[in-house]
Parts: structure tokens; C-alpha cells; sequence
């Protein structure tokens, strides 16, 4: 069974019980991520996510490591543009001196000027790698598209400036400003019992105090013209991605929006699958995906592509998208759609990790979580006339945004450019 309990102080705490798993997945989430940074401290929230490994005020470096590791578990975290999640997964009889070593790293890191040095050296090796990567950097070129001059389209590493100049008076200011108890979640699955977590996070967590951070910048949800970056470089394959703008998390149409990129490129049965890549043999690699936030969110294509056939590539993609928004789709692919995305759910949540990444992302960024009957219930309800309905919305070519990544003749630039284009 699940439960949800608010501290007084403001912090909430998510459990699923599953009494027959050897298991237990713990995440402390903060909604502190990318979206929260300015220009002058870009990187800041994933730079003191790595800080947190480097020690604590209970735990020395090895030691975090070594507590988690030793057991048999895993631990890690992750940075992203709303939150970031401290996270392991260990065997059922350790899961109390996990909790504790999650939190202490989590809030009350040392961030000495010695580590702090270090880190930089490999964050900022980090971003070259990432840039060195044309499948993940043509990913960043085309943020920087969707939402210019704003922290979303701006690297979640930060650049090689805002990184090389970063102080530990940076870090300690954002970490004072959004690791407070109204902005925090901890996220627990397996076998434990919901009353033993509020009991460990009252006693490590429950004097904390502050009021929630400040808030984001809003962003931008619409567009009326197409946006276009080539980045040439020497490459054996070229990288397309192309965006949309779409919808926020909350949306009324997000699962209309979740079938349609099932549809459209989710899975080997996906009509881009079959277009680009099994008749025409134009791509090795080609999918589509979403992501919402509180605010907007972008509807995806990404493809790695022989450096001469981009050109047909993307013609043929913006064809296929071009086809589902005038005509809708068929009832055996709308069928097949509802049950592989059902099932993907339904396999999903077998997991501790999962269902607690599940249940902490949930309440983090919405304060609840949707249960199974939910989802699907809401799934069930789309129709295929929906789908044509928010084809048409969102593959509006004027909302369109691409970034390539390849070695372009100044041709392929050029009839690139023209495909692109609205009349």
C-alpha cells in the first residue's frame, strides 16, 4: 500500500511496501535543478550534486562508497531542469544507514576548497565530452532553439566558463536557497515499513527550516516561426534532432501526446521505424519522445543519419509528420499504440527503483502520485480523433525546430534550409 506524510516542517515522504522484495530503492529529491540558474552560476545545482559524493558531515568520501557499495547496493543521482534526486538501491536490512547516508550527503555536504578544485577539473572535462558527442550535443543545440536566452536551453553542466569560475560560495547559496523542507521529497519502495521512513527523516531531517526557493523564469510555450541550427563538424554520421514545442506535465492532452510519439516513433512498429529505417534504409538509429515540465514541454525526433542522405531523411521524417497531422492514424496502430504504452507502465513499476523514481517525480513536481488505475483510465480514453487533433496542434510547421550536427556541404545546407522552411 502507499502512503504519503507531511512533516511539519514541510517535508513529504512516499512509500510502497512490497513485503516479498529483498529490496529497498530510497531517493531524497529536491526540486532544485538547471531551470533555477542564471548565467552567472549555469551548472551550479549539478556541480554540488557531485560536491555531495566528495564528503559529508557524518560520512567521508570513501565511506559513502564504501557503506552503500560493501552491502551489495548502488547509489547514485541525477540533475535535471526541476529537481535533482539522491538515490541507491540496497538490500532490505541496510535500507536505515542508507536513508541516513543519502541525507547527510544530501544536506549538510562539506564542499571543502580541496574537492571543490577536483570536481571542477572533472565537470569541466565532462562538458568537453558531451561536446565531443554529436548524438548528445545536437540534443543542446536544439534546447538552445526551443527556448533561447532562457536557463532551459542552456546545458544542465553549465559551460566551461560559468564551470571555471564557480566558487564555494555559489554553491552554498543555492544549496541555502532550494535545499529546504518545503522543496523536498524522500522516496521509498520495497521492503520497509512507511511508519520506520518518517520515523529516520523526522530525527535526521525534521529541524530543518527555511521557505521554499524562489522561483523559475517562465518559458515560452508557442512559436510562429521555424528555427534552424547547422553545426558543421567532422563527423562519419550526421545527427538530426528536430522539436516542438508541446505541453506541460498537468495538461489535459499529455497521453494524447504520449501515444502519438508511440506512433509516430516509440518502438520498432512506429511508423518512423518503418519509413526512415526499414523501407528506405536511410537511418541506422530514429525515434521520437516527450518531455513535459511545469510549463511547456517538447515533442521530439532524433536520428542518426548516412552524411548523404540527410537530406532525404529529413524530408521523408517532415513527410511523416506532415501525414499524421492531416490524416490521423489507422485502429490496429492506435490499438497496438494504447497496449505497448500500458505495458511499458505495467513492466515499469516492477522495480523498487522504479516505482520509487515513479512515486518521488510524481509528488516532487506535482505533490501526488497518479495511480495505475489512473494512467490507464486516462489512456483508455484517448480516441483516434485526439490524435489527429494534437498532430495538427503541435507538428504545425511553424513550431518546428532543428539542429544538425555533420559534415554539411554548402548543397545540403542550403536544400536543409528549404525543407525547413514555411511558405
Amino acid at each position: 500500500m502507499r502512503h504519503i506524510t507531511e512533516l511539519p516542517n514541510k517535508i513529504r515522504i512516499v512509500t510502497q511496501e512490497f513485503k516479498d522484495r529483498e529490496s529497498v530503492s530510497i531517493g531524497v529529491w529536491v526540486a532544485a535543478g538547471g531551470r533555477y540558474e542564471g548565467k552567472e552560476n549555469k551548472g551550479v545545482a549539478h556541480f554540488l550534486e557531485h560536491m555531495a559524493f566528495k564528503g559529508s558531515a557524518q560520512y567521508s568520501c570513501d565511506e559513502i562508497k564504501q557503506l552503500v557499495e560493501g552491502v551489495g547496493g548502488n547509489l547514485n543521482a541525477f540533475t535535471a531542469e526541476e529537481e535533482t534526486c539522491y538515490y541507491a538501491k540496497v538490500p532490505a536490512n541496510h535500507f536505515k544507514e542508507t536513508f541516513d547516508i543519502l541525507a547527510d550527503i544530501s544536506f549538510f555536504p562539506k564542499i571543502a576548497p580541496k574537492d571543490l578544485e577536483k570536481e571542477r577539473t572533472v565537470i569541466l572535462e565532462e562538458i568537453k565530452m558531451y561536446h565531443d558527442l554529436p548524438q548528445y550535443h545536437v540534443g543542446e543545440l536544439l534546447e538552445q532553439l526551443l527556448w533561447p536566452d532562457h536557463p532551459l536551453g542552456q546545458s544542465l553542466a553549465g559551460t566551461s566558463s560559468s564551470v571555471g569560475e564557480m566558487s564555494a560560495a555559489q554553491l552554498k547559496d543555492f544549496k541555502k536557497a532550494y535545499y529546504v523542507p518545503a522543496n523536498t521529497v524522500i522516496s521509498a519502495c520495497g521492503s520497509m515499513k512507511h511508519e520506520e521512513l518518517v520515523a529516520l527523516v523526522r530525527a535526521k531531517l525534521g529541524k530543518l527550516t527555511g521557505p521554499a526557493g524562489p522561483a523559475f523564469i517562465p518559458a515560452r510555450r508557442n512559436q510562429d516561426r521555424p528555427s534552424v541550427r547547422l553545426h558543421h563538424k567532422q563527423t562519419e554520421q550526421m545527427h538530426l534532432a528536430l522539436g516542438y514545442l508541446a505541453y506541460e506535465t498537468n495538461h489535459k492532452d499529455y497521453y494524447v501526446l504520449a501515444l502519438l510519439s508511440i506512433i509516430l516513433g516509440g518502438n520498432m512498429s512506429s511508423r518512423l521505424f518503418n519509413e526512415v529505417r526499414e523501407k528506405r534504409g536511410l537511418a541506422y538509429s530514429v525515434s521520437s519522445g516527450i518531455k513535459s515540465l511545469h510549463d511547456t514541454g517538447v515533442f521530439m525526433v532524433r536520428a542518426g543519419v548516412d552524411n548523404t542522405k540527410i537530406v532525404g531523411a529529413l524530408d521523408l521524417i517532415l513527410k511523416v509528420l506532415g501525414q499524421i497531422a492531416a490524416g490521423g492514424v489507422k485502429e490496429d496502430e492506435f490499438s497496438r499504440a494504447q497496449e505497448y504504452y500500458m505495458g511499458q507502465f505495467l513492466l515499469g513499476l516492477e522495480d523498487t527503483m522504479d516505482q520509487m523514481l515513479w512515486m518521488g517525480g510524481g509528488v516532487i513536481s506535482n505533490d501526488k502520485v497518479k495511480s495505475m488505475a489512473d494512467v490507464i483510465k486516462r489512456i483508455k480514453a484517448v480516441t483516434r480523433s485526439d490524435i489527429k487533433r494534437v498532430a495538427k496542434e503541435i507538428l504545425d510547421p511553424r513550431r518546428l525546430n532543428l539542429a544538425i550536427i555533420g559534415p554539411m556541404s554548402e548543397e545540403q545546407q542550403k536544400q536543409l534550409g528549404a525543407l525547413a522552411a514555411v511558405d
